[in-house]
């Protein structure tokens, strides 16, 4: 593979991937998607191509124009989007959706995949290259969660899996052993600082992977914009879900956390 398409969303993801793939000798072909990529993708590709959110032909086409077989996609879109009456969307995404039978994350980035490799276009793990990013069990951060936030991660770690399997949202915000928020289709910033709004300093942020995550879309991440939020509630500690969610500018993310007082801790569950 001398080549790799990457269908980019918003955050940092995009970037780093195509950073890790540069570095790896691959060229890059990106599409970003208008009001959601980060411009600066395209000063790290070999050629970029901006559509709007929606036009999945003309993705094909770039695609088949360029002679990419295989491709990644990182990085997630504002979903609330989707039910924005004024968005256009082009014959083959609007079939999508009208086939589809929910409008959850999982269904559509599926049968997305689905039309991708119908065109001869194979999606890739969007950890490819970045192995790294996935820490292993244990604790990041020089601060430690108390025994009070170590016994809300256990009581929480299991539900955020269930809400993750509803296909809800992939966090939940614990204190007490009770849970105060769940993320929903507004994202993990806004559900940390509505749990932290209701439940005041010291909440524990739980982010879980699917029971049967598929690695090539949407797989949990956090950075430092998290850590931004939790640092604003004064939320104390953050579990990940080991070897299945994404820390994005790593070292700032856990820089900024210990600067703070927050624990950051990966956990099997």
């Amino acid at each position: 593979m001398d080549r790799i398409g990457l269908i980019a969303g918003k955050s940092e993801y995009p970037l780093l991937f195509a950073k890790a793939a540069r570095a790896k000798g691959l060229k890059i072909v990106a599409v970003g998607i208008e009001g959601e990529t980060k411009p600066e993708l395209q000063t790290l590709v070999d050629r970029f191509f901006w559509v709007n959110l929606g036009e999945l032909s003309k993705v094909l086409e770039i695609f088949k124009s360029e002679g990419i077989e295989k491709a990644v996609m990182a990085g997630g879109i504002t979903k609330s989007r989707i039910f924005n009456e004024a968005l256009k969307i082009d014959g083959l995404m609007k079939s999508i959706l009208v086939r589809a039978l929910d409008k959850k994350d999982d269904t559509l980035l599926s049968m997305i995949t689905a039309t991708l490799k119908s065109a001869g276009v194979e999606l890739l793990d969007s950890t490819l290259f970045l192995e790294d990013l996935l820490p292993k069990e244990g604790l990041l951060t020089k601060s430690r969660p108390s025994k009070e936030q170590e016994e809300d991660v256990k009581f929480g770690a299991k539900i955020a899996r269930e809400v993750a399997g509803l296909d809800i949202g992939l966090s939940i915000f614990v204190k007490d052993r009770a849970v105060i928020a769940v993320e929903d289709i507004e994202g993990t910033d806004a559900m940390i600082r509505r749990g932290g709004r209701l439940a005041g300093p010291g909440g524990v942020v739980i982010k879980a992977a699917r029971p049967k995550q598929n690695m090539r879309f949407d797989i949990p991440v956090i950075g430092p914009q998290t850590i931004r939020s939790m640092t604003e509630v004064k939320a104390a500690c953050i579990a990940i879900e080991a070897k299945k969610t994404l820390i994005i500018d790593k070292e700032e993310a856990i820089a900024l956390a210990d600067n703070n007082s927050i624990s950051i801790i990966a956990v099997t569950i």
